[in-house]
């Protein structure tokens, strides 16, 4: 058993986790909580950039559809006549520097995410640790809007919105902080969030938006060839997953009245041949963010999954409003400080 799964079974699936996590629970949120307190009462300064920024973030660890939302905001704003930049601190990859990203770099050096993020989202896409210096490179390059994929507890970096993600089936698991649950912050974060969406689920939470992530089709990592899911009903395949909730691509693809015989891997984890051979020619299916890695070693019965956000009625219109609002307001305060 990975560390990972041994953690995920800690948070998900135990009602109290062991004793001993607890002090150190109680350690990080000491951290944690001091290091917000310092930046809201500007004992240590945040960057404002000249442009809004918006947060896309959890307050838990693990793949809870942060980047597909990132996708589909992105697409919206450059809809409305926006140039969105995002930033992204690239994590996976071995790169220590700030820099942008293309979709031909090599996910081992700038992560899978960016990439995914680059060819996707139709923007500029900048990778850091360094985030407020990762999303001036992108404002020097002409954006007038920067997205962070991640980043709610970055506070060095000065935000206009904040939307905050939640799993809609694992919630905050067990209700502890890092280590003995899988939060960064409590759930009592969410007060000063401007919008919180709830993705998939049957337990909305009290004025959260619902979010859903649809997939329609399978693409052939070697040709791009399209294929829909719908042709896979009744049939046997494999499946592979390296993100935070494995079973939540398992169960959407068993949606679809597929067999799936799913493998786990860790979140972000570096891809081997090993991992996508069943020594068999059933088709394996794998998500956007594994096939980022693992294009140049795959064979002809490969395929990944493109998922899209989607939301139940109004509740995009909502979310656009709540960030065009905090947008525009951010702009009017900008011009008014240059005409005074």
């Amino acid at each position: 058993m990975s560390v990972q799964s041994w953690f995920n079974r800690i948070w998900y699936e135990r009602p109290a986790p062991p004793w001993w996590l607890l002090p150190l629970s109680l350690v990080y949120g000491a951290v944690a909580g001091s290091r917000r307190f310092l930046y809201a009462k500007q004992v240590r300064r945040a960057t404002r950039l000249p442009c809004p920024v918006v947060v896309i973030g959890n307050v838990s660890v693990g793949g809870t559809g942060k980047t597909p939302l990132v996708c589909w905001l992105v697409q919206h704003l450059i809809e409305r006549g926006y140039k969105p930049g995002v930033v992204t601190r690239g994590y996976g990859g071995s790169s220590t520097i700030v820099r942008r990203i293309s979709a031909s770099d090599d996910p081992s050096l700038v992560g899978d995410e960016s990439i995914l993020l680059a060819r996707r989202s139709g923007a500029p896409v900048a990778i850091g640790r360094d985030r407020p210096a990762a999303a001036q490179l992108l404002v020097s390059a002409g954006c007038n809007v920067i997205v962070c994929d991640d980043g709610l507890q970055h506070y060095a970096l000065a935000r206009d919105c904040e939307v905050v993600v939640i799993d809609g089936d694992r919630r905050f698991g067990n209700g502890w902080l890092l280590p003995a649950g899988p939060l960064r912050e409590t759930p009592a974060r969410l007060k000063v969030a401007d919008a919180v969406v709830v993705n998939g689920g049957r337990a909305l939470l009290r004025g959260a938006l619902s979010m859903r992530l649809e997939a329609k089709n399978a693409v052939a990592l070697l040709t791009g060839t399209v294929r829909p899911l719908g042709d896979l009903t009744g049939k046997s395949i494999h499946a592979i997953a390296g993100i935070g909730n494995p079973e939540r691509f398992f169960n959407m693809l068993r949606s679809r009245g597929i067999e799936v015989a799913g493998r786990s891997l860790a979140d972000h984890a570096r891809l081997t041949p090993r991992d996508i051979d069943f020594g068999d020619d059933k088709p394996v299916l794998m998500t956007e963010k594994d096939a980022v890695k693992c294009a140049r070693f795959a064979g002809d019965h490969h395929w990944y999954v493109p998922v899209t956000a989607s939301f139940e009625d109004g509740d995009a219109d909502s979310l656009l409003n709540i960030v065009l609002g905090r947008i525009t307001n951010r702009d009017h305060i900008s011009q008014g400080t240059i005409d005074g």
